[in-house]
């Protein structure tokens, strides 16, 4: 089972605090990527949404599962890929099925099922406690970061 820890996902996502909406990556593949966020009370949008009864935005949620399956791209490309952003260039077929809260566990399971050139698409799935929380296909565009990766030398 090959696994990333965090300081591996940063080197490969652009992300950092507050935005970095992944933990770990817990096994992949050439084609196939799952990782997980743990869900915490001390998230800043909790602030807003809602107080007295946190639900995470729907958007996080995507973001998070956004980020799991650039890790994939990312993996694929190797290191030619280090100075390389995965865009979202669109979503189809997204569905929420539950809410996630503060103390779950988000898992994330996605697979690439097209890579043309620089673009492709990725079917997403979320889970907290192995029941699907949200679904969709992502469809991604690669650019060339403007950030420096620092951990190239």
């Amino acid at each position: 089972m090959a696994e990333l820890d965090i300081l591996e996902v940063m080197k490969i996502l652009k992300q950092r605090y507050p935005f970095l909406m992944v933990d770990r990556i817990t096994d992949y593949d050439d084609s196939h990527v799952t990782g997980y966020k743990n869900v915490t009370i001390n998230e800043p949008f909790f602030q807003g949404h809602f107080p007295g009864d946190p639900v995470m935005p729907g958007v996080m949620i995507l973001e998070s599962m956004g980020q799991v399956a650039s890790i994939l791209v990312g993996l694929r490309l190797g290191e030619e890929g280090l100075d390389k952003i995965a865009f979202l260039a669109g979503a189809d077929n997204v569905r929420f099925r539950k809410p996630v809260r503060p103390g779950d566990k988000l898992v994330t399971k996605a697979e690439l099922t097209r890579v043309r050139g620089s673009s492709g698409k990725a079917k997403v799935t979320g889970y907290v406690d192995d029941k699907v929380v949200a679904e969709g296909e992502f469809m991604f565009i690669l650019g060339n970061s403007l950030i420096k990766n620092e951990n190239k030398e």
